[in-house]
Order: C-alpha cells, then structure tokens, then sequence
C-alpha cells in the first residue's frame, strides 16, 4: 500500500474522533449545557447531516481543484472548526462548530475514497479503501474511548483540544506523504449531480447504505447510556468498553475490506444479516453484563464491515450507469452513510424519549438493517438478471 494511504487514514482518525467521541460525552455535555441528552444526541445528527448535504455540494464545487490543495484545505478547515467546539460556552455555538466540522468531512471522504482506489490496481480497490476507513476504525477503537477518558477526567472542552491537535498532525502528514500528481477531479455541476441521484440503481445502493449502515447508530448514538443504565457499568468502565467495541471494528473493517475483494453484495448480504441478529441479540443481553461485553464485540465487529462493500459497489455501479459521476456517485453515498446516522441517531432519540426507552434501540435498529439487507437482496438479483445492461441503457 502506498504511503500516501497513511496520510489518508490519519485524516481519517481525526475526523473519525470528532464525530463519535460525542457519544460518550453525552450526559457531560447535556448537564453542562443544561440541555437533555436527546437533545445533546442531536450534536450527531446535526453533523451527519452537514456531512450529507456538504458532500455532494462541495464536491461538485470543487471539482477542479488540485486534490493535495483540497485535503489540506478541508484539514485546515476541520482544525479551525474544532477549536471553535472547544471554546463553545453555548449549545448553540457547538452545533455551529460540528456542522463546520461536518462539511470538511463530507468532501474528505468522498474524495479520498477515489483517491484511494486510484492508488492501488483495481483488484486492492477495496482493501485501500478499508485502508484509508481504517484510520475512521481506529478513532473509534481509540479516539473515541480516549476521548471519553479526557472529557471525563478534565472537561468536554479538552477533548476538542486534543482533537485539534489531531487536526494540526493531519496537516503536516498530508503535506508530507501525499503527491503532488493527484489526479484533478472531473468537474462536475449540480445537473449531473441530479442524473446520478435519479438513477434507479445508484437510488437503490444509496439507501441500502441509509438503512444498512445507519441502523447501528439508533443503539450507538446512545451506547453509554444504555451501558450505564441498563447494564449498570461505571462511566470509566463504558470508556474501557468502547476501546472493545472499536478494536472489534478494526477488526471487522479488515475483514469486510478482503470479502468485499471478492464480491461486494455477497459480502453486503452476509453482513447485514449477521448485523440485524447480533443488534436484535443485544436487546436481551443488554442488562447481563458478561452477555452484553459479547454482544458488543459482535456489534462492533459487525457496524463497520459494511463500508468497503457498499463504497465499492456504488463505485462499480456507478462506472457502469453513470461513467461521468464517479466521484459524484461516491460524493453522494457518502452522504447516504451520514443520512443514515442522522436518521438512526434522531430516531434514537425519539425512542429513548418515548415509552419504549432506551431498551428499544437495539431492535429498532435491527429493523433498520433488515431494511438494507432487503434492498441488497433486491440489487443482486438485479444484477443476476441483467449482466448485459451497458451504460446508456
């Protein structure tokens, strides 16, 4: 794998920390706010929709800019947007700061997926993605869990601060090991943004990628306060807990990369499956504390496995029907992974603040996954049935 993969993955790490270190920050930054924590919970769905709606906007924007100047652009932007998060006295200002930060993200992502198959030949295209989301995986098997011990230990502030940090070594790292020769993007318009967005097949990969994906964060969003109050775990042990829950996606993330190497809706359709049962699983062992450390392994092992084979189907997918909108068509499901969480986490929300409570999330996120696993059963056999079909048809 390319050096330039490095640069990519520790980018990653940084924007990955800053968008799930919330979650364990909840309770603190609802009290200290003086804000309920359904309401701080929106702090995600907040980012993951600047995530969705930047995305694809300003990837079309700028898609004829040098792709080195842009990282370093959006990491700069991504530090500035961070430091703001830290000196936020208001839950005003804070949403302000994630949503910044959020659209950094949108257009890193869906720019350094194609980066990053770029750089490898076509047969390591899913493996140097899952590369690159690696750095997205070990934020949450380390950022998030060391996040939550700092926020806990010295304020939610310092977390932000040390994230800028982050911020600043992703910057040196991006300036140091990427090549000056990136490719320019295509440029593309709003127009075509539209043709890729209509299209039947793509619509289709795009909310599998909703549902399959965003299921996991109707239970995520809330994961310490369901280890807190329903397992009945220290706040120092759910920080121990989530550095097992993201060494179990590492661990996932390498494995769903080399399935989906070799067949990415094989590789969806398995996975979604084994999702859907562990997070229906969870809702019964939940309050027995050995059983809930197992299931979480598996929920971990299993919530992001899923992105290299969707990545990298709406990339084929998207060189078949619309050759003019890759980088659109990887811009915009991007943004189907952050509708995804904005839509699990504030339906998280609303079940936590109804009668179901929080020991509904599991199996409403199942639900969601089902969904996916539905529509990817759809898209195979599309696929089955119309090997022939070319581009303009």
């Amino acid at each position: 794998m390319p050096p330039a993969l490095l640069a990519l993955a520790i980018s990653a790490f940084a924007i990955g920390t800053t968008e799930f270190v919330i979650v364990g920050l909840l309770n603190t930054i609802a009290a200290d706010l003086g804000v309920s924590v359904p309401s701080a919970g929106l702090l995600v769905s907040g980012y993951a929709l600047g995530v969705a709606l930047g995305a694809p906007v300003l990837t079309a924007l700028t898609g004829r800019l040098a792709r080195k100047q842009l990282l370093l652009g959006l990491m700069a932007l991504f530090t500035a947007a961070n430091i703001v998060a830290a000196l936020s006295d208001t839950y005003a200002l804070l949403m302000t700061a994630r949503i910044l930060s959020a659209l950094a993200h949108g257009v890193f992502f869906s720019v350094g997926s194609t980066i990053a198959a770029g750089l490898v030949a076509p047969e390591k295209r899913a493996s140097a993605i899952a590369t690159m989301f690696a750095g997205l995986t070990l934020a949450t098997a380390i950022g998030v869990p060391a996040g939550t011990w700092v926020g806990q230990e010295l304020g939610w502030r310092a977390t932000f601060w040390v994230i800028t940090a982050l911020g600043v070594v992703s910057l040196i790292a991006a300036a140091l090991l990427l090549p000056r020769t990136l490719p320019r993007g295509d440029a593309t318009t709003l127009a075509q943004q539209a043709r890729v967005l209509v299209h039947p097949r793509l619509l289709l990969v795009f909310a599998m990628t909703a549902l399959g994906y965003g299921g996991t964060f109707v239970t995520f969003t809330y994961l310490g306060s369901v280890l807190e109050t329903i397992t009945g775990f220290s706040a120092n042990m759910v920080s121990v807990l989530l550095l097992v829950y993201g060494v179990a996606i590492a661990v996932g993330n390498i494995i769903g990369g080399k399935m989906a190497d070799r067949d990415p809706i094989r590789a969806l359709t398995t996975l979604f499956l084994a999702q859907a049962l562990v997070l229906l699983a969870f809702t019964f062992t939940a309050p027995h504390p050995v059983l809930a450390g197992i299931t979480l392994f598996l929920m971990g092992a299993l919530a992001f496995a899923n992105v290299p084979g969707l990545q990298v189907y709406v990339v084929q997918l998207a060189q078949r029907f619309t050759p003019g909108g890759v980088d659109v068509a990887s811009a915009l499901n991007i943004a189907a992974f952050n509708l995804g969480i904005a839509a699990g986490a504030f339906i998280g929300g609303l079940v936590v603040s109804s009668a179901l409570g929080l020991a509904a999330t599991p199996w409403i996120g199942a639900l969601f996954v089902a969904g996916g696993l539905l529509l990817t059963l759809v898209s195979a056999r599309l696929d089955r049935h119309a090997p022939a079909l070319h581009a303009t048809d």
